[in-house]
């Protein structure tokens, strides 16, 4: 039986020994190999500024502070991420809105998020989550953003890479943000990355992960504001600088191999992920949805096939929010996506054999399925159509919002 995991992490003995001369060096915190880091992140994404963070979640933090979020502020997001996105909103002093996201794609749907401007006049910005690795409808966005003067924030922690009608994610909005965190499409092993083309935006995020220091010549103890100790290390930065130079290549295999999953499960019951046109999808996970999501990934689990639920209660359900007077509304593709969504390993690291494993035990599940149904139609129960019109639904054609208006 072959042992497929859902993820697989790789460091190079070029990272490795790249971490050596930073330890010989004695720059163990930040220093000149995150500033470089920063700048081949800058132009790698097409901008012209790029701070290195702790992490994905300090990031997004930070860049709401550089952009002047007040107390109270809302911010549209989606319900449909990891918790740090609306996490961010509320640890800067502000009030994260959930608008529903587009069933086709997960990510933030342009036409909720008119809706809840219409019924809310303290919105200021906008927090889109390119999830999965796909950008979410961002020209749609950004003419709603223009016309109501709001910032957008990119949450791009899942779509290093990923791009929409050639510009890379990081460059649409104000800002965007990264995470490197071990599971994502490259590493630093813990870090986040804030990129801009706002000198304004990156020095404030720049003072704010420093304590509120300036880089102004006024020495090392000159705090112009209160900030936090959010700092990349060097040891970080160096893994990080391997990594960048090896990401076209790791995207290049998470594309084949997404490619090869569209191609062989076309014919059983699943949806498979949409791809709008302009927009290019980096797999930082390749999800699938299925109305037997449980059943399926026991019959995975039993064959040694790691999968994995991003995420399994929308962020406006969980515990956390339960007090939060904006997190009550309904939204019902976010809960239906919650319910039903199941991510298959994609990793560059995915072997042929895994990935002819993994389709394997898909079809075996769903012929078994089958063969269950035909027998309770012999024995007279009526058979449960279950998954019959998924795969059907997976194929529709449906118009991208990010084509809706010129």
């Amino acid at each position: 039986m072959t042992d497929v995991s859902l993820v697989d992490i790789e460091l190079s003995q070029r990272a490795r020994d790249r971490v050596d001369a930073v330890l010989e060096s004695g720059y163990l915190a930040d220093g000149p190999e995150v500033r470089r880091f920063e700048e081949a992140f800058a132009d790698y994404c097409g901008v012209t500024h790029a701070v290195g963070t702790s992490n994905g979640t300090t990031a997004l933090v930070a860049a709401l502070e550089a952009l002047g979020l007040g107390d109270g502020d809302a911010v549209i997001t989606s319900p449909f991420s990891f918790v740090a996105s609306a996490n961010a909103i509320r640890h800067a002093g502000g009030t994260p809105v959930f608008a529903d996201i587009d069933p086709e794609t997960y990510a933030l749907d342009p036409e909720s998020v008119e809706s809840v401007l219409d019924r809310r006049s303290d919105v200021v910005g906008l927090l889109p989550v390119h999830l999965y690795g796909l950008p979410a409808a961002m020209p749609t966005l950004l003419d709603i953003a223009d016309r109501e003067n709001l910032f957008v924030l990119e949450d791009a922690c899942q779509s290093h890479g990923a791009s929409v009608n050639g510009t890379r994610v990081g460059a649409l909005g104000d800002a965007g943000c990264f995470s490197f965190y071990p599971t994502k499409n490259m590493t630093t092993g813990e870090g986040g990355m804030i990129t801009t083309d706002d000198e304004g935006i990156a020095e404030r995020a720049a003072a704010y992960i420093n304590h509120g220091r300036r880089a102004d010549g006024n020495g090392s103890y000159s705090h112009a504001e209160l900030g936090h100790n959010h700092r990349m290390t060097s040891v970080a930065a160096a893994i990080g600088r391997v990594q960048l130079e090896r990401l076209p290549e790791f995207t290049a295999a998470r594309r084949a191999n997404a490619q090869w999953y569209d191609d062989h499960l076309n014919e059983l019951p699943v949806e498979t992920p949409t791809v709008p046109r302009g927009r290019r999808h980096v797999y930082h996970q390749y999800t699938i949805r299925v109305d037997d999501r449980d059943a399926l990934r026991e019959t995975l689990s039993a064959r040694e096939i790691g999968t994995g639920i991003y995420y399994p209660t929308p962020i406006h359900r969980q515990p956390a929010y339960e007090s939060l007077s904006t997190a009550v509304a309904d939204r019902p593709h976010a809960e239906r996506a919650a319910a039903s969504v199941l991510s298959l390993p994609v990793h560059p690291n995915l072997t042929p054999p895994e990935r002819e494993a993994v389709v394997a035990a898909i079809a075996a599940h769903y012929d078994s399925a089958a063969d269950h149904g035909r027998e309770d139609h012999d024995t007279g129960h009526e058979q449960n159509p279950g998954n019959a019109h998924a795969h059907a639904h997976a194929h529709d054609s449906k118009p991208d919002h990010e084509y809706d208006s010129p």
